[in-house]
C-alpha cells in the first residue's frame, strides 16, 4: 500500500512538471548561429516569441528569407537597414531555416514554430474582440 502511494505521488508530480514545462513554450524557439563571423548580428525572439528581432552593428541587413521543411520560402523581406523585426505568425508549424544576408555574409540559423498559424490567429481574434467589447 505504501509503495503504491509513493509511486502514484511520483507519477503525479512528474506529470505536473511536464505540463508546467509545456506551458512555458511560446510560439517559436530559436537555435542561434554561434559562429564568430555571425557575432555582428543580434538575432533573437521577442518576449512573446512571435517576432524575430534582428540588429546589426556596422553592416546593413540586406535581405531575410526562410525556407521550411518542404523547401519553400515562406518569408522574403528586403530590409536594407541595420535592424528589423520579422513577424513569425504567418509561418507554418515546423522547422524554418532563416538566412540573413549581410554583404558578403549569409548568416543561417533555425527557428522552430511550435503552433499552427490558424490556432494563433484564433487567439488573436478572441483578444481583439474582447478588447473591442470593453469600449
Amino acid at each position: 500500500m505504501k509503495k503504491t502511494l509513493v509511486v502514484l505521488t511520483i507519477a503525479c508530480s512528474g506529470l505536473l512538471c511536464i505540463s508546467a514545462n509545456a506551458q512555458k513554450k511560446g510560439f517559436a524557439l530559436i537555435e542561434k548561429n554561434v559562429n564568430s563571423t555571425a557575432g555582428d548580428l543580434f538575432h533573437d525572439l521577442n518576449t512573446t516569441k512571435d517576432t524575430l528581432i534582428l540588429k546589426s552593428g556596422n553592416k546593413r541587413i540586406r535581405n531575410v528569407y526562410s525556407i521550411n521543411t518542404n523547401y519553400k520560402r515562406e518569408t522574403q523581406e528586403y530590409i536594407n537597414a541595420n535592424s528589423a523585426k520579422v513577424p513569425l505568425t504567418h509561418l507554418s508549424k515546423g522547422k524554418h531555416i532563416f538566412v540573413v544576408e549581410q554583404v558578403p555574409l549569409k548568416i543561417v540559423f533555425v527557428v522552430r514554430v511550435l503552433k499552427d498559424p490558424i490556432e494563433f490567429t484564433k487567439v488573436e481574434v478572441e483578444k481583439i474582440t474582447a478588447s473591442n467589447d470593453r469600449k
